[in-house]
């Protein structure tokens, strides 16, 4: 788990306009972002070359419509692991990888182990993978979980259904 990761990139003003303006239009074209950025197309396009092979952009993807495609059933769950020791959490997190409903998983420090975002159609749906998926994760000993009411702000969904 121990991982040495390189020391955060230098970014100048116009990176960080590059990357302000990508990370909302991921497919505006280049002539366009370097009308938008005050620069030719030719430094934004080495630019963003830059930024992709030094893995400051590590991708581009559609964002869908949780609320269009029928899952806006939102739920955060806390797990607590009946095993933390290596082994254990390389197990449960390769298990939580394969779930498709499962959004976000992050590790915690504090009086739990993992946060889960879940999002699925409706609440007998979130049971049955809560039942059959997250209850049967490894090493998984208690849940608790919050269902979320109303997205406040959500940086996947909020841009396209304002």
């Amino acid at each position: 788990m121990n991982q040495t990761l390189p020391p955060p990139a230098e970014l100048d003003s116009f990176d960080r306009k590059i990357l302000e303006i990508l990370s909302v239009e991921a497919r505006i074209s280049m002539t366009e972002l370097a009308a938008r950025v005050g620069l030719s197309k030719t430094p934004v396009l080495a630019r963003v070359k830059r930024l992709e092979k030094d893995g400051i952009i590590t991708g581009y993807r559609a964002q869908l419509s949780a609320t269009r495609l029928g899952l806006d059933h939102v739920a955060f769950i806390e797990l607590k692991l009946s095993d933390t020791r290596e082994a254990a959490l390389t197990a449960f997190n390769e298990a939580v990888r394969k779930l498709p409903e499962v959004e976000e998983c992050h590790m915690i420090a504090g009086g739990f182990d993992y946060l889960i975002k879940v999002r699925t159609r409706d609440i007998r749906d979130y049971r049955r993978v809560l039942g059959d998926g997250i209850s049967r994760l490894p090493h998984v000993a208690s849940s608790s979980t919050y269902v979320a009411m109303e997205a406040v702000k959500d940086r996947d969904v909020s841009a396209l259904e304002g």
